[in-house]
């Protein structure tokens, strides 16, 4: 087998692997990487005519985005995922399309990328020419899977994704009893050595107390979300403070495409934990139908939030600060100190909620720059594992001798090599290196 990574060498964003064996080629992934400028897979347009699949696994725009411009190119090969991962995919892409508007894409790719869209299951394997291969659950987001690919030979490679190996309150954790595989290729997002993260039971308590505090003196309270996988995470968690009296009842507003990804976790709910299927099939209790949750479904409507007096929780998209109506929030609510803005998830460098996470007080939106005199707070929610859960996983791997580790910066990414070095042949890859197995 040959390995090539084309994006997510040494950095959070792009998402996209070639493999090779005999002839077959297939592309784990196939992403683009957000921020000041979008960036996508170092792959040449005449190479794509040897693709002979495509195979994802989740739904978030660094591991699926670029595959409406591969199919503008003139591929015209399947690509294979959950069905969760399918619908959810189409949500996220078509909005990238929408506030992107990438001038590579066409109305004729679109349509062939909807036709060429194959749904696999967990656990059944699958073949692309000579490579069989099989998704397993990678406890990220709903449907996300970790991607085994063997040949003929002894040769088998295990791709993470992304990966948490924690229950969360939507997902089990990941599948880690029987993996074998002879190369691992592990993402690193949080593979630093001080990446260990406190029970999230501890943070999303801290969380609710930060709120609560806000929610009593009249403000409002900005969470950036992810629309798939944090913003379900933290409107059940919200929902559940409410409920048992821990906050305040507020207002909890879903706005950008967090609304339409509800409706597909509800209508997948079989791929969610036991305890989230019983509650809406044995009772009327169905958390992504809550009381508490508004959707914010015309500008007029996130105006009166924004301009009304009552205090209120507000769960929109973009989680980066890359787009969307967030932009809009922290235009406007920003200045007060009153109001509050708290990041669950991950950062990427280069982005808007890296630099307010950092703590910049003035910030440029649409060439203006704004005073941030609103607070601004970090609660860990992440869905990816930390580094002591990444070298829990590895450990559960047989059969392993070499690792690549991907999607981290730079320094987490060499973090984890150092950790596993001594024991497997492990690499950090640079941006179009080629490794043979």
């Amino acid at each position: 087998m040959i390995l090539r990574f084309l994006g997510a060498a040494s950095e959070v964003g792009r998402s996209c692997i070639l493999l090779e064996s005999k002839g077959t080629k297939i592309m784990l992934d196939c992403g683009v990487k957000l921020g000041s400028n979008t960036e996508y897979p170092q792959i040449e347009p005449n190479e794509l005519r040897d693709i002979d699949g495509v195979v994802l696994s989740h739904a978030h725009l660094d591991h699926c985005g670029y595959l409406p411009h591969i199919y503008s190119r003139g591929w015209e090969g399947n690509t294979y995922a959950m069905k969760p991962t399918n619908e959810l995919s189409n949500v996220l892409i078509s909005d990238y399309i929408r506030i992107s508007n990438p001038t590579q894409v066409t109305k004729d790719g679109l349509e062939k990328m909807a036709k060429h869209t194959k749904s696999v299951e967990y656990f059944k394997e699958f073949k692309i020419k000579d490579l069989t291969i099989k998704l397993v659950p990678a406890g990220h987001i709903l449907g996300s899977a970790m991607i085994h690919v063997s040949d003929a030979t002894s040769q088998s490679v295990l791709y993470t994704g992304d990966v948490n190996v924690r229950e969360t309150k939507l997902l089990d954790a990941a599948y880690t009893e029987n993996l074998a595989a002879t190369t691992l290729i592990t993402e690193s997002t949080y593979g630093a050595d001080c990446d260990s993260f406190q029970p999230e039971k501890i943070t999303a308590g801290e969380m609710a107390r930060s709120i609560k505090e806000t929610v009593d003196v009249g403000g409002k309270v900005i969470i950036p979300s992810f629309a798939v996988g944090r913003a379900q995470e933290v409107l059940l968690l919200l929902d559940d403070y409410m409920r048992t009296g821990v906050m305040p009842k507020v207002p909890i507003y879903m706005d950008g495409m967090i609304n339409k990804a509800m409706r597909i976790h509800r209508h997948n709910v079989i791929y969610c934990r036991d305890e989230l299927q019983k509650r809406i099939l044995m009772s009327e209790d169905d958390p992504f139908k809550s009381a508490n949750f508004f959707p914010v479904t015309t500008k007029q409507m996130r105006n009166k939030i924004i301009s009304g007096d009552e205090p209120s929780i507000i769960v929109t998209t973009s989680g980066m600060l890359t787009g969307g109506p967030v932009i809009q929030y922290i235009s406007r609510l920003g200045k007060d100190d009153k109001n509050k803005m708290l990041f669950v998830g991950y950062q990427a460098q280069g982005t808007l909620g890296r630099q307010m996470e950092e703590g910049s007080k003035e910030i440029e939106i649409d060439h203006k720059k704004i005073s941030v005199n609103m607070k601004i707070e970090k609660y860990h929610l992440s869905a990816h594992a930390d580094r002591p859960q990444l070298n829990k996983l590895i450990s559960k791997v047989r059969d392993l001798h070499s690792i690549f580790i991907v999607h981290g910066e730079e320094r987490k990414s060499k973090e984890l090599h150092e950790s596993v070095k001594d024991e497997y042949d492990s690499h950090v890859p640079k941006l179009g290196e080629k490794f043979t197995l």
